[in-house]
């Protein structure tokens, strides 16, 4: 049975990234997927301080709750990254959660990561896609370095207001069947 994660950047509940990322889970649930979701606002997550001490597989100094993550990162196959577009790159929240995948970089843990499969999905307020590339372009690198596959992207421009998502129905619908296909 596949395990998916999704990771909530956005900092408001119940906001297009959460209700993207919910109809994402909700579709692989009906598969019979395990799922589960991290809001990263609820979470007291620190900044990667490049000590490299968990290249010695020493805990983390940071004693933060991202130490309790790293094993739910693990025992997923699937993490869905969910997160608007802020200043053409990820939330602060996203981007602090990505830099501590620094865990993954030693040899020792690299093969915790490598060969996981990932989903983005990334609505935004603007309607030119040039405003969302840096972003995609940051997913994809980050992936390629960490041996991750990336199987979806789900770009949705012209979504400031909180629920702005639910007047896209297809869009919705498409998140749905994704979170499907990923068990399919």
């Amino acid at each position: 049975m596949k395990k998916i994660l999704g990771v909530i950047g956005s900092p408001r509940k119940n906001g297009n990234t959460d209700t993207l990322v919910s109809k994402m889970l909700e579709g692989a649930k009906k598969e019979g997927a395990i799922t589960d979701v991290l809001y990263l606002n609820d979470l007291k997550i620190k900044e990667c301080i490049g000590c490299h001490i968990c290249w010695e597989e020493k805990q983390c100094p940071m004693q933060d709750d991202m130490c309790a993550i790293y094993p739910k990162i693990i025992e997923n196959d699937i993490i869905i990254f969910g997160t608007p577009v802020y200043w053409y790159g990820p939330t602060a929240l996203m981007k602090m959660f990505i830099d501590r995948f620094v865990y993954f970089n030693s040899p020792s843990n690299r093969t915790k990561i490598k060969n996981k499969s990932a989903v983005i999905v990334i609505p935004f307020e603007e309607e030119n896609l040039e405003t969302v590339a840096p972003l995609i372009t940051f997913f994809e690198k980050c992936f390629q370095y960490l041996q991750m596959n990336l199987l979806y992207k789900v770009i949705v421009p012209g979504v400031s207001q909180k629920g702005d998502v639910l007047k896209k129905e297809d869009i919705v619908n498409e998140a749905y069947e994704i979170g499907r296909r990923l068990i399919k």
